[in-house]
């Protein structure tokens, strides 16, 4: 029996250059009626361009579980290292990012 479940694990493979990660200090999320797409930027003080870095496009069911498991590992991260404080992060209407930036809409 745990020949069967070990059959039954997925086994995932990350290489070299993606385990690095990407570094992004803004996401823009958007979403159509079919997919939710979360565009992740690395935004520099002073400079008058942000680059997208890298793009996940995912059914919405997948999102709603994303958000779901953020939600969780926050919750586990405060527990361990105390509440994440986001007083600076401005209070404005329009698209959400995630960047502490005086963005008014999602686009850079």
């Amino acid at each position: 029996m745990s020949n069967e479940k070990a059959n039954n694990q997925l086994q995932i493979e990350i290489k070299p250059e993606v385990a690095q990660g990407t570094y992004a200090n803004l996401a823009i999320i958007t979403h159509s009626s079919c997919e939710v797409i979360l565009d992740y930027v690395s935004m520099l003080p002073g400079m008058p361009k942000a680059e997208v870095k890298s793009r996940i496009i995912m059914a919405p069911e997948h999102a709603k579980r994303l958000l779901f498991a953020l939600q969780d590992n926050i919750k586990k991260y405060e527990h361990q290292y105390g509440e994440i404080d986001l007083h600076q992060m401005p209070q404005e209407e329009g698209p959400r990012t995630i960047a502490p930036f005086n963005i008014k809409k999602g686009e850079v």
